[in-house]
């Protein structure tokens, strides 16, 4: 397991994210951002907005994809 925080995902938090790959860590942060969103949360809009964008663009997407695996590759197990 390793673990991403919410800003090294394009986020505005801290929030800790573990999962045992990195797609693991991206779903937790779409979930994370999603319930951010039904809150009201409007620090966390302009990464949600990005993040719906991804999903709906991954062709477009895949550096941003690529350069999180590729970080979440560079981490310690936790």
């Amino acid at each position: 397991m390793k673990t991403m925080t919410c800003r090294q995902l394009g986020g505005p938090c801290d929030l800790s994210h573990r999962g045992a790959t990195a797609d693991d860590v991206i779903k937790a942060q779409d979930r994370h951002l999603k319930e951010a969103e039904k809150t009201g949360d409007a620090t966390h809009q302009d990464a949600r907005n990005a993040m719906k964008g991804r999903w709906r663009h991954p062709r477009q997407s895949m550096t941003w994809y690529n350069d999180v695996k590729a970080t979440f590759a560079g981490l310690p197990d936790s």
